[in-house]
Order: structure tokens, then C-alpha cells, then sequence
């Protein structure tokens, strides 16, 4: 009996750095014929001992399949490497980090070029790419015609979200999950701080810090909610009155440790202004509306 068996989707990959690598020998592991370039051609000739065609510039590698992905270092790679290509007709998907305005910027720069686009902001780092318990993952925004059908092919190196039609959602929410990220590594970094001086060993604090800061986590819901509705008052345990109040103590507790408080000092200004501003029942929600002018 003879065996029938689906053939890959063919991918052009522009970029092979870590992340490209990475995304590259995922696809080639599933079984995609592969087109690779690179500015250094020395990443591209060892993709190509696996498997990988290695072309002799972006424009050829562009030609040579209609699904392209781009994962290059900044915006500006991306002009120089798409200069003098030809994108009519071609699916561009770009992994390169951007602000939301550079990519609603790319994608209309492509459909004036007559591709369809795709935005994406990679929710891992290298070696999560390729392992799906690893949990990484890829937000895409642009064309939903584009992602719908390819999305088993992005999908294989690491998990697929769709937020939308507007081509800067991705870039958005990308920023938006790295910038809370940012702070929870502030606010851990002060706490090892307090007890850098101290016969503490940081080992033991981490799991108490790791496990209160999961602790913590799901209050974005709850602060989610209260934006929709407006009712900043809904479901609080821990007033706004009572947490300024209680900020003194924390302020207090890092001087004596020697410890500056420049990673909290700004939120609790911050705490202060919306007190003196609105209400002392309302949740720290609040301080949202202060961040946005």
C-alpha cells in the first residue's frame, strides 16, 4: 500500500543570529525545506550542512519561497536587508523586535510592495524554541488570512497567538509583558538588597520571593476588571489609603539597611499623587490613569 505523506511548507528564514538558529533547526527537524540567509555567511554554511539551502543574498532567498520570515536585529536591518527585493505575492512575517509604530509602519511598507504581513514578538528566549513544554510562545498581529494559513508552520518552532488585524499589537504586547517583567526583576533586585548586608542566604529567600510573587500574580485580573468597569473600588482588600500609609515602613526599612529606594521610590510617588487625587477605598488602579497623558 503506498504511503502518502503531507509535504512542508517551504521557508525562507532572513537572519541567523541565536534566535534564527534556533527557529531554523526547528524547521528543518519537522521536516520544511528551508532557505536561509545571513549578513556573516558562515552561520548560513552550517544550516546548510544540515539541510538548509544557503542563498547568496536576502533578494535570492526572498525568490525563492512565498512564506518569508525576517528575524533580524532592528527595524533598519530590515531595510537593508529587504532593499531590491521582490515581495509581490510574498507572505512576510516579521520576528525582528519593533515598537508597535515601526510595525504598522512595515506593514504598510509591504502592501505597498504587494505582500501580506505579519508582525511577531517571540515570547522566548533560543532554547525554548522547539521544546513545547517550554511554554515559549510567539504573539502575531497583521493579516489573519496569512497567519490562518500558515500558522501549523509557525507553530513549529513554538506556540502561536493571534491578537489582532492592527500589524503593532504584537510589537504592543510584546513591550507591554516584557515592561511588567522589568518590574518584578526591579522589585526583586530590591529585595536581595535588604538582605545583601545580612548573615541571609539568598537561597532561602528565593523560593519565599518566587512563591509570593506568584502569589501576587493573578491581582491583574482583578485590576483588568476594574479597568473595563471604572470601579476602582470593586473586590479591593488592600485600600490605597492603607497601602501609602504603610509605604513608610518599606522607605524606612531600606535606609537602615542602606538600600537605596530609587526602584520604588516612583511608584510610591506615584501612590501618593492618586490618593490625593481620588479616593483612599480604591485599589492601586488608579495609579494607571496617572502613567497615560
Amino acid at each position: 500500500m503506498a504511503q502518502h505523506t503531507v509535504e512542508k511548507t517551504s521557508v525562507t528564514l532572513l537572519g541567523l543570529g541565536a534566535m534564527g538558529t534556533a527557529l531554523a533547526r526547528t524547521w528543518l527537524a519537522a521536516g520544511h525545506p528551508l532557505t536561509v540567509w545571513n549578513r556573516t555567511p558562515s552561520r548560513a554554511a552550517a544550516l546548510a550542512a544540515e539541510g538548509a539551502k544557503a542563498a547568496d543574498s536576502a533578494a535570492a532567498a526572498v525568490t525563492a519561497n512565498t512564506l518569508v520570515l525576517v528575524c533580524l536585529l532592528d527595524d533598519a536591518s530590515v531595510d537593508e536587508a529587504l532593499d531590491g527585493a521582490d515581495l509581490a505575492g510574498k507572505d512576510l512575517v516579521n520576528l525582528t523586535t519593533s515598537t508597535p509604530a515601526q510595525a504598522r509602519a512595515r506593514a504598510e511598507w509591504a502592501r505597498e510592495r504587494g505582500a501580506r504581513y505579519l508582525d511577531g514578538g517571540i515570547m522566548a528566549v533560543p532554547p525554548m524554541i522547539g521544546v513545547p513544554e517550554a511554554g515559549g510562545y510567539v504573539f502575531y498581529s497583521g493579516s489573519r488570512e496569512l497567519f490562518e494559513q500558515h500558522q501549523e508552520t509557525l507553530g513549529t518552532p513554538a506556540g502561536t497567538t493571534y491578537v489582532g488585524q492592527d500589524a503593532g499589537f504584537a510589537a504592543l504586547y510584546d513591550v507591554a509583558l516584557l515592561s511588567a517583567m522589568y518590574g518584578m526583576f526591579a522589585g526583586a533586585a530590591h529585595a536581595y538588597a535588604l538582605i545583601r548586608k545580612e548573615d541571609i542566604d539568598p537561597t532561602s529567600l528565593a523560593p519565599l520571593l518566587a512563591d509570593w510573587l506568584a502569589a501576587m500574580a493573578p491581582s491583574v485580573h482583578q485590576t483588568a476588571g476594574q479597568l473595563r468597569s471604572g470601579d476602582y473600588t470593586k473586590g479591593v482588600t488592600s485600600p490605597l489609603a492603607m497601602q501609602v500609609a504603610g509605604t513608610q515602613t518599606l522607605l524606612s526599612t531600606a535606609d537602615q539597611q542602606g538600600v537605596s529606594p530609587e526602584l520604588l521610590s516612583p511608584y510610591f510617588a506615584l501612590m501618593r499623587r492618586r490618593l490625593a487625587k481620588g479616593t483612599g477605598e480604591e485599589d492601586l488602579t488608579g495609579v494607571i490613569d496617572l502613567l497615560v497623558h
